[in-house]
């Protein structure tokens, strides 16, 4: 794969600059003859290479976002760009380009200095100022305050969290792994740095969504479970129906397509498709009925036949080899772009690890989670708990560029909200309630697909049940 540095490389080597929305592009394309045909296309005056220089692809108003000849276009997520880990370094280089990247929206906002340098001048004991670091640890003392451990590249060092003053609210909202900015003065000792505001990545108070020039729908659904004694078969009959009498442009599948073999103990039992391929046939047979113009964005989950670290693979052609040829597969996460509008599909999976660490949180409430990975830009930002991550040179888990709408699942259950301009979509699950589930108390919302309207971005919830 084409790697950032040779793609710069080769346009210095013409004495051009080229834009990293450019390189982007590029890396994710992994072609290097683009590279060639862009140069050889490039008016004699250029200085900087743009979108609008790459062939096919024009930008919209803001520059950064691709429009190319396809209505549906991955630009995040295509198939072979979740690579493998080769080497221990990998883990230090993952987490050098998430402090990078994320520490670069934080900047903007709190211009923060080393923590290094909090030792070097006794004028932070008496002056406000802001750091900036990776959240190695968080807890609660026993006095109720909240203590992070903070982490940048020149050193680390306590941060408390008064209950008594401001941030505190923000502070019990704080993850292990998370980059933060914080606000605050040194204490007399030079120990700890009393922290009086929170300053996050997030999503900019003044994003505006783009709308599509063009009319066009999007349906988005996922944890369909095939395979599974529980999957609601009737429901997606209507749903299959409906959808062919539909004006949808696109239907959109962020994971778990079937139920799989051996995701949990016992789960043989819970099976009518105890083979996975037939599960996975079944699965193409329920795509190939569908109209052969209405384009389909298929991810994979925690139950389908792919590693279990994220990101996550494409399904493999030896599962997907039935699919019809109107289906897109995509790794998960993944970032589609139709008709311009940016839709970042995610299965999930870390929903389980905020709500175990997010007072007040629960799985009959997504849109908390949601707007949580929006708030700290990443999909799954603490690293070791419940959602295996595979740790690259790069971080493919961080929200960027800004979606238009956030997809997930996993979860079972229903949730939409809106956060920043920001459309957020759970769309629950086409599986009644397990016997896991039961246990836990977790009631799913089966049946129910979401229409997106991509002129007006205006979610319309349709209950097959």
């Amino acid at each position: 794969m084409l790697d950032a540095q040779t793609i710069v490389q080769r346009f210095l080597d013409t004495k051009m600059h080229v834009h990293p929305d450019v390189v982007r592009y590029l890396a994710e394309k992994d072609d290097p003859g683009l590279i060639d045909r862009i140069i050889s296309g490039l008016p004699g005056d250029t200085v900087v290479v743009s979108v609008r220089h790459i062939p096919g692809v024009t930008p919209d108003r803001d520059g950064s976002r691709f429009l190319s000849d396809s209505p549906c276009e991955v630009i995040r997520g295509v198939a072979g760009s979740s690579g493998s880990i080769s080497s221990i370094q990998d883990y230090t280089q993952y987490f050098r380009d998430r402090y990078n990247r994320l520490g670069a929206l934080v900047r903007n906002r709190c211009d923060p200095i080393p923590i290094e340098g909090l030792h070097k001048s006794g004028r932070y004991r008496q002056e406000n100022c802001s750091i900036l670091g990776i959240v190695m640890d968080v807890r609660t003392t026993t006095n109720g305050h909240r203590m992070a451990e903070l982490e940048d590249t020149t050193g680390n060092i306590s941060v408390l969290f008064n209950k008594e003053r401001p941030g505190f609210d923000e502070a019990e909202t704080l993850v292990p792994d998370e980059v933060i900015g914080v606000r605050g003065t040194l204490s007399g000792d030079g120990r700890i740095f009393f922290a009086d505001q929170i300053f996050r990545p997030d999503v900019p108070i003044n994003h505006a969504p783009y709308h599509s020039k063009d009319p066009g729908k999007a349906i988005l659904i996922s944890d369909t479970h095939v395979g599974s004694d529980t999957f609601q078969e009737e429901a997606w009959k209507r749903f299959s129906d409906w959808l062919d009498d539909s004006d949808a442009s696109y239907l959109l599948i962020a994971g778990d397509l079937v139920d799989g073999i051996g995701v949990y103990p016992g789960q043989e039992h819970e099976l009518t498709i105890r083979n996975i391929y037939e599960q996975y046939d079944v699965f193409a047979d329920m795509m190939r009925d569908r109209p052969s113009q209405l384009q389909i964005v298929i991810s994979p989950g925690n139950h389908d036949v792919v590693r279990n670290a994220e990101p996550q693979p494409v399904i493999p052609p030896e599962f997907s080899e039935k699919f019809p040829k109107n289906c897109i597969l995509v790794e998960n996460p993944a970032i589609v772009n139709l008709q311009g509008v940016r839709i970042q599909m995610y299965h999930g999976r870390s929903i389980d690890d905020m709500i175990s660490m997010i007072p007040g949180a629960s799985y009959e409430k997504s849109a908390p989670m949601m707007i949580g990975m929006l708030q700290r830009r990443h999909l799954a930002p603490s690293y070791g708990k419940r959602t295996p991550i595979a740790a690259g040179r790069e971080d493919n888990l961080i929200i960027d560029p800004l979606p238009e709408v956030l997809h997930t699942g996993h979860i079972h259950i229903m949730g939409i909200t809106e956060y920043r301009g920001t459309l957020c979509v759970n769309s629950g699950t086409w599986q009644s309630q397990t016997s896991f589930q039961k246990q836990m108390n977790i009631h799913p919302t089966p049946g129910l697909a979401v229409s997106l309207d991509l002129q007006s971005l205006v979610p319309e919830v349709l209950d097959f049940n």
